[in-house]
């Protein structure tokens, strides 16, 4: 059986225990607190952990050898911009579609009987600062600390260097291309777990999960969920028809397993290293355009956040009876927009993305804590959709470039050695 339907049913297997042990085991059952809260907690955290150690290794080992294979600093430079402007552009486009789908349902007209979840909001980080801080001043520290946006400019410097250090440079980079390939075949033995915590992880999470919120917040669920939804099967497809001439069907059906991690794990950054993978070997991405399109989107590239940020934008005015008008609106898409940059490194960025967007607008930060039971469900989701973006513009990238192989690409087999024990 391959990884795909593995996974689907450990996700099935893992809903169906959560729920029973919500709806018929008592909180202080042996079931509820040793089988799920300690059992399946332990596995889930586990599966986490071992997809977030490849993380670092993989993104500097991958980045230098792609950035080392750039031997001058124009290709470099003209796939950093192709590419930070594709994640800009798609984010601006999620949040405008996101305004302009809550506008027409109105999720927070007659939503005042929801009860306010408590929610402490951290500090809004300042941009100017953040952005500073993406130059390291100590790359180890940096590796040690997971701070993804100075490790990429630190490999990106690296690779530079060793191209142009002659025969030196050619000793380190075979030494780098080995290392790389070592971590690919370490992946593969790691994903091969992914059934088992995808059951941890859907078994904890449904066990705990309020179904009365998402009936109370129903509007609000169901917008977020439709406009994630659109945005993935219907502007992912036009860029990857019109500006990388591929098959949107072969894009998806190659990208289901970096999708279900995604959704499960809730997690850009741990599910980094099965998205990197399927793109080089899948999707026939070259490690070139791969080590650093999909690095740089799993730190800075959030259109489901962004979709996110716009519908509860919405949702906050209605119920609180603010009336924005257009110039709020477009403050939203260019705060929102922005901040995908200058809060890359920051945990819990979502909300705090949002703070900062309600702050820009004059609506009260505590609408949060109207929205904060329901969004770990769709965090899930729109974890699956920043992925999608990120292979989509790596795609993209990489047929402009002329990057992308595209008899891997054609061939639904490829890859494929991941999927088989």
């Amino acid at each position: 059986m391959n990884l795909t339907y593995r996974i689907l049913i450990g996700m099935g297997a893992g809903i169906v225990l959560g729920i029973l042990v919500q709806n018929l085991a008592g909180p202080d059952s042996f079931l509820a607190t040793v089988i799920v809260g300690d059992i399946l907690d332990v596995g889930g955290r586990l599966f986490i952990a071992s997809l977030q150690l490849m993380v670092v290794p993989l993104v500097f080992v991958s980045l230098v050898c792609g950035s080392s294979s750039l031997s001058d600093g124009a290709s470099m430079g003209r796939l950093g911009g192709k590419t930070l402007l594709l994640y800009l552009s798609t984010t601006a486009i999620a949040i405008s579609l996101a305004l302009s789908l809550a506008l027409i349902v109105s999720p927070g007209e007659g939503a005042e009987g929801v009860t306010p979840a408590e929610y402490t909001p951290k500090p809004t980080p300042d941009i100017k600062e953040t952005m500073v801080d993406i130059f390291p001043t100590n790359p180890i520290a940096a590796m040690a600390e997971g701070k993804m946006l100075q490790i990429i400019v630190f490999a990106l410097l690296l690779g530079i260097a060793i191209a142009r250090a002659g025969d030196s440079g050619a000793r380190i980079k075979g030494f780098f291309q080995d290392v790389n390939e070592i971590l690919m075949k370490l992946i593969t033995m790691l994903i091969r777990l992914a059934p088992y915590g995808v059951f941890c992880l859907m078994g904890k999470l449904f066990s705990e999960v309020g179904f009365g919120q998402i009936i109370q917040l129903g509007q609000y669920f169901f917008t977020v969920a439709g406009t994630l939804a659109i945005h993935a099967t219907v502007v992912y497809p036009l860029f990857l028809v019109v500006l990388a001439r591929v098959s949107p069907l072969t894009f998806f059906t190659k990208m289901r397993e970096p999708l279900l991690v995604a959704f499960s794990t809730s997690s850009s950054g741990a599910t980094l290293p099965v998205t990197l993978r399927t793109v080089q070997n899948r999707l026939g991405v070259h490690n070139e355009v791969a080590a650093f399109s999909v690095p740089l989107g799993a730190t800075i590239n959030m259109d489901g956040t962004a979709i996110m940020q716009g519908v509860a934008t919405v949702f906050i005015a209605q119920y609180f009876q603010v009336d924005l008008v257009f110039t709020d609106y477009l403050m939203v898409v260019l705060t929102a927009t922005m901040a995908s940059i200058g809060t890359a490194a920051v945990p819990g960025v979502g909300l705090i993305m949002l703070t900062m967007v309600l702050t820009q607008v004059g609506l009260p930060v505590e609408g949060i804590m109207l929205i904060i039971g329901v969004d770990r469900l769709l965090d899930m989701m729109r974890t699956a959709v920043n992925v999608s973006g990120d292979a989509m513009v790596a795609t993209t990238v990489a047929h402009s470039e002329n990057q992308l192989d595209r008899d891997v690409f054609g061939n639904l087999n490829a890859g494929r050695v991941i999927e088989r024990q």
